[in-house]
């Protein structure tokens, strides 16, 4: 399994290309959809891009609760220990 840290790089790596935005906006306490100016399009993608990287699904429910990076690194872990 992936450590925090390899999840957080990896995650920082496909969100920076997949929503152009800085690597460095992508902060721990920063808001997600604010920081990737998510729309509800753009949830499709996340999901298409966590699935291409991680090998595992997710549905909108597991998006409740997630307003943080850290909240989705914290989803990403928890999908990964389910696999």
């Amino acid at each position: 399994m992936a450590s925090r840290d390899e999840i957080i790089s990896t995650v920082k790596e496909f969100l920076s290309e997949e929503f152009e935005v800085d690597k460095s906006t992508i902060e721990p306490e920063a808001n997600l959809q604010e920081t990737l100016d998510l729309d509800s399009l753009d949830y499709v993608d996340l999901v298409v891009v966590i699935e291409e990287n991680f090998g595992f699904k997710v549905t909108g429910e597991d998006f409740v609760g997630v307003v943080t990076f850290n909240d989705f690194y914290a989803l990403v872990e928890k999908k990964l220990a389910e696999k």
